[in-house]
C-alpha cells in the first residue's frame, strides 16, 4: 500500500470532486459529500489538515483504492 499524504481539506474535496463526488452540505466543522448511486456519504473534517488514518478511511468508504485516489490527486 502506498503511503497516504497529509492533505488540507480543500485538496481532499477537490480530489473527490474529480472522482464524481459533490459537496452536499456542511454541518459544523465537517463537510459532507455525496455521490449519485453511492449509498455512503463522506464526512471530511474542516481542520487545518486531514489525518492520514482519516483520509485512508474516507478513501476506503468511497470504494476506491489509495492508488486511484492519488492518481486523481496528482492529475
Amino acid at each position: 500500500m502506498p503511503p497516504v499524504p497529509v492533505l488540507r481539506p480543500s485538496e481532499v474535496i477537490k480530489t473527490f470532486q474529480k472522482l464524481g463526488w459533490q459537496v452536499a452540505r456542511q454541518r459544523g466543522s465537517h463537510i459532507i459529500m455525496t455521490k449519485a448511486g453511492h449509498i455512503a456519504t463522506l464526512s471530511i473534517p474542516n481542520h487545518p489538515e486531514v489525518a492520514r488514518g482519516t483520509l485512508r478511511g474516507l478513501i476506503a468508504k468511497s470504494g476506491l483504492a489509495v492508488d486511484e485516489f492519488l492518481e486523481a490527486y496528482n492529475a
